[in-house]
């Protein structure tokens, strides 16, 4: 058993004395830390909380393991930041798995030229996995997108990016100046999964059907293989892409929220934050989040308010 995330997973719940709040804080589901609290328990041969259909109470024994716990997870994490902070100093950063390779490249080729004595170490994962791995220390800072509900995590300045559709280039849309989302109806639509973009996924999908657009089916994954075989069509920000066409939608209503996010603060994820928001300005297309006009679309006739 790894003791050290299992003390991390106890805090959380000791903290918040409820299991839910305490699962979405850590980016995971309820079931699985109710069973690393139960393995705990077993662990140390006692109970930690009076559980009840009502509330959570610490027992006389968890009080004490509580002090010691914290203690512990703190010196593990001056541990990970003394080696951090030595000759090669990496930092680890989560990014959206469908971030284009050359804004990765520029990202790291940025924060090279002011900081050369640190290494930079991208991970592609998803923002649920992102918030997972920033609690249990995987990783240093993250580009998330939101909404997110993740208590403890601290948020850079927002950024939105704006999206257009990408579609077959033998799509009848793919020749029209701007697209309604409206027009869209009937074709499939391909997104980020949506365990690892739940907020994004659920915002986008309801952005669709108030203009009219409702997919006939949802497909998951960052591949765009069926926008390739005009099986499907997928938001995405201007990009040319071999045998498709990017066409934007009418009103810009499919914008991402996009920041950095992190837990503890260090020199060089303060200065990574800055130097993201300045890169993805330049290389992603990203604007400030107060800069970007209210959406006025126009809705097609027939469709309800």
């Amino acid at each position: 058993m790894d003791l050290v995330r299992h003390l991390r997973y106890f805090i959380a719940v000791a903290e918040e004395l409820h299991f839910g709040n305490a699962a979405i804080r850590l980016g995971m589901a309820q079931p699985p830390l109710s069973q690393r609290i139960k393995r705990l328990e077993e662990e140390l041969g006692t109970r930690l909380f009076d559980r009840s259909a009502r509330q959570v109470r610490l027992t006389e024994a968890g009080r004490l393991v509580l002090g010691e716990a914290r203690e512990i997870v703190a010196r593990v994490d001056r541990l990970h930041e003394l080696a951090r902070h030595g000759e090669d100093t990496v930092l680890k950063v989560g990014v959206p798995p469908d971030l284009a390779a050359a804004v990765i490249a520029a990202l790291v080729a940025d924060f090279r030229e002011t900081h050369p004595e640190v290494r930079l170490a991208p991970t592609e994962i998803w923002t649920a996995d992102q918030v997972t791995a920033l609690a249990e220390g995987m990783i240093d800072v993250g580009l998330v997108r939101h909404p997110v509900t993740a208590p403890g995590l601290r948020f850079g300045d927002p950024l939105v990016q704006v999206q257009g559709v990408l579609l077959a280039a033998g799509d009848p849309l793919a020749g029209v100046g701007e697209v309604h989302l409206a027009d869209l109806a009937g074709r499939e639509l391909l997104m980020p999964p949506k365990d690892g973009e739940p907020g994004m996924y659920a915002e986008t999908l309801a952005e669709c059907r108030r203009h009219g657009y409702v997919p006939p089916q949802v497909h998951q994954g960052a591949g765009l293989g069926l926008v390739l075989a005009g099986a499907a069509v997928a938001f995405a920000p201007k990009a040319e892409v071999p045998g498709l066409a990017w066409r934007p939608l009418l009103g810009s209503p499919i914008a991402y929220q996009v920041s950095t996010a992190w837990r503890v603060a260090t020199g060089p994820i303060d200065d990574f934050s800055a130097v993201a928001v300045r890169t993805l300005k330049e290389s992603a297309g990203m604007t400030d989040a107060g800069a970007v006009p209210a959406r006025r679309v126009s809705r097609r006739p027939g469709m309800l308010a």
